[in-house]
Order: C-alpha cells, then sequence, then structure tokens
C-alpha cells in the first residue's frame, strides 16, 4: 500500500521563548541571543501548518519525528525539535491516541529518527510513554510481508513506532531504524530532487522493509541567507510542489513502487488524497488479474 507522510511532522509549533536546540550549531546558538534571530528561525523550522488531529484528518498516516531533552530542565521531559523545541512528545502521543481510539480501523506509522541531548535513562523514559500512550495499539515487530491490514485489524493494531537507537532491542513493540529507510536528496533544486527519488525508488529493497520517498527541498545556508524574512514555505515550497506533485500523480504503488511519500506543507495542494487514490491502481491490477 502507499501511505501520504509529512515531514518534521510536529512543526506546526515552535517555541520562539525556548532556548535554541540542540541539533544546531554553536554558531546559531550564539546568534539566536538576537530575539529577531529566533523569529527568523521560526520561518526556517516550520514544515507543517496542520496539527497532528488535522494531519490525521486529511489523510496523513506516517509522521517523521525528532525528539530532545531540555538541556539544564530538571526531570527527563522529551519535546519534538527542530531548530526550536517544539511541544511535549507526550501530548503528540496523546493527541495521536484520541483520533485512533476513534478509528479503530486506522494505521499509523511514527518514526523517531533523530535524538538529541538523550542518554539511555531518557530513551526509557520515552519509550515508557509510547507505551503508555498506545498500549495493546502497539505492533509487535513482525516479517514486513505479513503486515497486511487485515492482520492488523485482526490483532487490533493501529501503531507502528520506528526508533532509530540501539534499545529498540529490548522492547517487541520497537521496529529498528532500518526496516524504514528514508534517503534524502538533501537539495534545493527540484529536478535533481525527482531525479534522486527516481533512484533510489529503483535501489529500493525487494522484501523486508518499508520505504519512504522524502519528496522535500532542503535549503543551504545561502538559500536561507538570501530569503531571510520569506522562510521555507515561500522561497522553496510554494513554486515547487506542482512539480512534486506532478511526480506523486505519476507513481505507482507496489513492491518495486512507492511505499509511504513524505512532503512539506501537506495541506497546499491535494498531496494526502492524490497518494491515497494512487492505491486503486492496485484495485485494478487485482482485478485484471483474476
Amino acid at each position: 500500500l502507499l501511505f501520504p507522510g509529512s515531514h518534521d511532522s510536529f512543526s506546526y509549533w515552535v517555541d520562539e521563548k525556548s532556548p535554541v536546540g540542540p541539533d544546531q550549531a554553536t554558531a546559531i546558538k550564539r546568534l539566536a541571543r538576537i530575539s529577531l534571530v529566533k523569529k527568523i528561525m521560526k520561518k526556517w523550522s516550520v514544515t507543517q501548518n496542520l496539527t497532528f488531529k488535522e494531519q490525521l484528518e486529511s489523510g496523513i498516516r506516517y509522521f517523521d519525528l525528532r525528539v530532545s531533552s531540555k538541556p539544564g530542565e530538571a526531570g527527563q521531559e522529551i519535546y519534538f525539535i527542530h531548530g526550536l523545541f517544539g511541544i511535549t512528545v507526550w501530548d503528540g502521543l496523546k493527541e495521536i491516541n484520541t483520533f485512533l481510539e476513534q478509528h479503530p480501523k486506522e494505521v499509523v506509522f511514527l518514526d523517531f529518527n533523530h535524538f538529541y541531548a538523550m542518554d539511555d535513562s531518557h530513551h526509557y523514559f520515552l519509550i515508557n510513554r509510547i507505551r503508555s500512550a498506545f498500549g495493546s495499539k502497539l505492533c509487535s515487530v513482525e516479517c514486513v510481508e505479513h503486515v497486511t491490514l487485515e492482520y492488523m485489524w485482526e490483532k487490533k493494531y493501529q501503531v507502528l513506532i520506528f526508533y532509530h537507537y540501539p534499545l529498540y532491542q529490548d522492547y517487541s513493540f520497537l521496529w529498528p531504524g532500518n526496516k524504514m529507510p528514508a534517503p534524502w536528496a538533501n537539495t534545493t533544486n527540484v529536478h535533481k530532487l525527482l531525479q534522486f527519488l527516481e533512484t533510489t525508488l529503483g535501489e529500493r529493497s525487494r522484501y523486508g522493509t518499508f520505504h519512504v520517498s522524502q519528496a522535500i527541498l532542503t535549503p543551504r545556508v545561502r538559500t536561507i541567507a538570501r530569503n531571510l524574512v520569506r522562510g521555507l514555505k515561500n522561497t522553496l515550497v510554494h513554486r515547487n510542489l506542482p512539480m512534486i506533485l506532478n511526480w506523486v500523480k505519476a507513481q505507482k504503488p507496489g513492491i518495486m513502487g512507492v511505499n509511504i511519500i513524505t512532503s512539506d506543507f501537506v495541506e497546499l495542494v491535494d498531496f494526502a488524497a492524490t497518494v491515497i487514490a494512487l492505491n486503486d491502481l492496485l484495485l485494478e491490477e487485482d482485478e485484471s488479474a483474476t
């Protein structure tokens, strides 16, 4: 199946009043003592407008999550982070779980792929939060090919957690990060991005993993310097999304096709609806096979 996802899914709200995150270079942290700098950072840190609930309601089912402790803060609370700190992970998980309670046949992928300022004790705290939020909805690690919607419904599973840190080995409900490869183009050029997406799709493992196509452009330092006040959305996303969406429309789901596609600002075009509709091609294949 083909699922729509969001990039830096949590970044619809970041806190200008918080310290700059440990994911940033020392030079940025020094600059951020000037209040205007954080306002500019926010324009480049926010990659989504919709909350988790709104993304879920629009059809997004894969969430790209980066998390961090707050250095110097008492306790072990974990926050979402992209340059600046977002909401607590616990609040985000509760919001997702509320949706799942109301929609018992829906399935989500939560991909914890970047961790900052976290030792093992922080990870144990976070993993317990995940278990507390979802309980029996958590899908145990299984052969990827066995994980059909029918299997999930039968077991009453709704959540697959991918955890890119060695402690995943200690928990039956944490899938290793290598089961969710998400190659990254790291370019501002939409033509290079589309070429990269084609190449990495061709290199996709035939069996044994899920696969993320990151249909996103990444600003360089130079890009940000030239377009400080305009921000990510007005500089890179608006003008390139139509071309990215055209690439999406030309894709097919299936073993060597696309599996999960992520985008910035998922509501700007009919991104989720376009991705979901491509699954109809699988039905057509089934009908022609019979």
